[in-house]
């Protein structure tokens, strides 16, 4: 009998993890409130906490660790060059401080494989896990890519024109935002590796679908999004994350097949 079984009852184990990411997130939530910098708008506080419970209580340490690193790495991300990216006008509304569209944009792809992972035939799990860990390794890959070209693209240009454009340009892409976004999805898909929830073949499955998913959104923001009006940057943003976990994905049943 293990430890867990010994405490709570075979019958009663599923209930630690779930009681570990009520702990853990609730304290998690009060170091924010009384942090002075402010990385969550109130409500985005309160909707990162139920995505952090039911990440814990799914997925456990390891999923977790993925979506935590997202959230610090994208959140310290959006404060490169912040002051001159809102002084240009193109900063992150309320200086880069997340509110629960946010939240939602970037993760509900991610939690969703998460869930699936509950009730899906166990042959279905190591590809709803890669999933995961590619809708938030392109969701860094785009955080990166956009905040870094905004504050030192030195020439960005048009996705589908290839004219150069300004800084902060729906569609825009520069030489360095794009290999920050590479360098960024590749950082996730190791910790994602590091945890064990990808294989090594995933790594390149995640960078490689991060990179088709990112410069997807960029032709998504220079073509269709100023015509649409409910096409916002959050729901751009679950696009974005839907395409990278599905074409991690169909890459990863093409190779296994």
């Amino acid at each position: 009998m293990n430890l867990q079984d010994g405490l709570f009852g075979s019958e009663l184990g599923w209930l630690v993890p779930w009681a570990i990411a009520l702990l853990l997130n609730s304290g998690l939530a009060i170091v924010a409130v009384l942090a002075p910098k402010k990385l969550l708008t109130p409500a985005g506080l309160f909707h990162a906490w139920v995505l952090g419970v039911l990440i814990w209580g799914i997925l456990g340490w390891q999923g977790y660790a993925v979506v935590m690193f997202y959230f610090l790495v994208g959140s310290g991300a959006t404060q490169i060059g912040l002051a001159q990216k809102e002084a240009a006008g193109i900063a992150e509304k309320r200086s880069g401080a997340r509110g629960p569209e946010n939240v939602w944009g970037s993760a509900l792809t991610g939690t969703l494989c998460a869930l699936a992972t509950l009730v899906a035939p166990p042959a279905y799990r190591e590809f709803l896990l890669l999933g995961y860990v590619a809708s938030l390794s392109t969701k860094l890959s785009d955080t990166c890519a956009s905040e870094v070209g905004k504050a030192y693209g030195q020439r960005t240009f048009l996705i589908t024109t290839l004219q150069p454009v300004p800084r902060g340009t729906e569609g825009a892409i520069s030489l360095e935002g794009t290999l920050a976004g590479v360098v960024g999805s590749l950082a996730i898909a190791l910790v994602g590796w590091g945890v064990g929830l990808i294989s090594l073949w995933g790594i390149g499955w995640c960078v490689l679908a991060a990179f088709i998913a990112t410069n997807l959104e960029s032709l998504i923001g220079a073509t269709l999004q100023s015509r649409l009006s409910w096409l916002t940057n959050e729901v751009v943003n679950g696009i974005n994350t839907l395409l990278g976990a599905i074409a991690a994905i169909l890459f990863a049943l093409a190779f296994k097949l």
